[in-house]
């Protein structure tokens, strides 16, 4: 019984660097989502070809490779980053792309009429957008922006393969270190308790969108 919260103990670090690229890919990549969908929808035609080519880029390609590209390729060139901003740039940028697709899929789905009353009423863009387009796309797609929160936190495992000690590269010392597999179990533990917060809080977000209706 020593030996296991001994092990759980050291396996919260890994928690800790899990739950911190986390937060800052929520933080970072659905907020660039969003603005990156509106400037889809209302920038040039030569904007919309950058955001195109953009989330063609990153959503067509691995993020394990996007992740050593930014890690192991840039330093090539005269840009490093440490481990965890590596992993944060690039989770940033893949993620902003998926977001920006899902959520202009979700302001595409607005019905025409909040369009043509929109006009009537001489609403300013900022008002449309803010007031009326945006609170309305982001509850079409809110099961979509829930899918890919949950794949998030199974995503984020990919770091250890730039030695970054998230809970999988915390996991596997533990393991090679004392010849026991009960570490896996308790790193799945530590996943599903994580994708289950994850899940309870977008019910909690749904639940609130519909008593909007």
């Amino acid at each position: 019984m020593k030996d296991i919260l001994e092990t759980i103990n050291f396996m919260i670090k890994g928690v800790g660097v899990t739950a911190a690229l986390y937060t800052c890919t929520i933080l970072l990549s659905y907020p660039l989502g969003v603005m990156l969908a509106l400037k889809k929808r209302t920038g040039n035609k030569y904007i919309k070809k950058c955001i195109e080519f953009y989330t063609w880029v990153f959503r067509g390609t691995p993020l394990l490779l996007q992740l050593f590209f930014v890690y192991f390729g840039l330093p090539a060139i005269g840009i490093r980053f440490s481990p965890f901003q590596s992993a944060v740039f690039a989770f940033t940028l893949n993620y902003g792309a998926y977001m920006t697709e899902i959520i202009r899929g979700g302001i595409n789905a607005i019905d025409k009429g909040q369009w043509e009353a929109a006009t009537i009423l001489n609403l300013s863009k900022k008002t449309l957008y803010m007031k009326i387009i945006l609170p309305q796309g982001l509850k079409n797609c809110l099961p979509s922006i829930a899918n890919e929160s949950i794949t998030l936190v199974k995503d984020t495992a990919l770091v250890a393969a730039i030695g970054l000690g998230d809970i999988l590269r915390v996991t596997k010392q533990v393991v090679t270190r004392d010849i026991e597999i009960y570490p896996f179990l308790l790193a799945a533990i530590f996943y599903l308790i994580f994708t289950g917060i994850v899940v309870q809080i977008f019910k909690i977000l749904e639940k609130k969108y519909n008593s909007w209706s």
